[in-house]
């Protein structure tokens, strides 16, 4: 079978390495909007973490006619009862950093005991088709807000979200860790289940 182009609606290298290593074994070529020429500039303006991923997914498809997947995610504190959420990447501001993003965070609860730190994040994948047809999948990972830096790996709120079950931070995990473990890793392989069951009904409507 001809190998499949499939689009990231990202030019972030943390996730595009994450997810070339866990489609690797698939018939996939996977590029990221730097190999793309005029890309369209996307606002992620929804409410909900599914509709900036569906509008990311089909602008870049439509506007390349390759297959393209997006995903939003975010992180979600208890103490801020769900925030930042839709906003996590700019959670700082306009120019927000994952630096900026993590200070605000550690210092906004700073006054909040250890037992009500709780947090998740959520994760969105689409894959849509220029044809108009995408799936999709959603995950999450439990755990808490430190109250300080802790790892070097990773990035985003990486160095700042414990997880309980593992004691150590995203930050603190190995990349084959992360991927097992994280909601963007565990959406990852829902989707990779569904996707070649989807990529041969697209061939059966060629």
């Amino acid at each position: 079978m001809k190998r499949k182009k499939l689009i990231l609606a990202t030019r972030n290298k943390g996730k595009l390495k994450e997810i070339q290593a866990l489609f690797s074994d698939l018939n996939i070529d996977i590029m990221s909007l730097d190999d793309v020429k005029d890309a369209p500039h996307i606002e992620e303006d929804g409410t909900t973490f599914m509709e900036n991923a569906f509008k990311k997914a089909k602008v870049i498809a439509e506007a390349t006619g390759i297959m393209a997947l997006a995903d939003d995610s975010g992180l979600e504190v208890d103490a801020f009862n769900g925030a930042p959420g839709v906003y996590s990447a700019r959670y700082s501001g306009e120019n927000a950093s994952d630096a900026s993003n993590n200070e605000k965070l550690l210092v906004e609860l700073q006054k909040v005991s250890s037992d009500k730190r709780g947090a998740h994040f959520t994760c969105v994948i689409i894959v849509y088709h220029p044809s108009g047809r995408w799936i999709s999948a959603e995950a999450g990972c439990e755990g808490k807000i430190t109250k300080k830096i802790i790892g070097d790996r990773g990035f985003g709120y990486d160095p700042v979200f414990y997880i309980p079950s593992v004691g150590r931070t995203m930050a603190q995990l190995t990349p084959e860790e992360k991927n097992r473990l994280s909601h963007r890793g565990k959406a990852l392989r829902k989707l990779k289940s569904e996707l070649p069951g989807f990529l041969d009904s697209l061939e059966s409507r060629s």
